[in-house]
């Protein structure tokens, strides 16, 4: 029952942040979206490395 009670406020949580601050909310999101390709840049050159 708690790990609803959470999910529920994370998500309220994030609909406030959007709604309040959009910039700032379209910011993180563009910054996660940029860490998750370096990630996987990352990893595919990790890959190509291997013998």
């Amino acid at each position: 029952m708690n790990k609803k009670w959470v999910k529920l406020s994370a998500l309220a949580f994030a609909a406030w942040y959007v709604i309040t601050r959009p910039d700032g909310a379209a910011d993180l999101v563009s910054n996660a979206m940029g860490g998750l390709g370096h990630a996987a840049e990352s990893l595919s050159t990790f890959v190509s490395a291997i013998p």
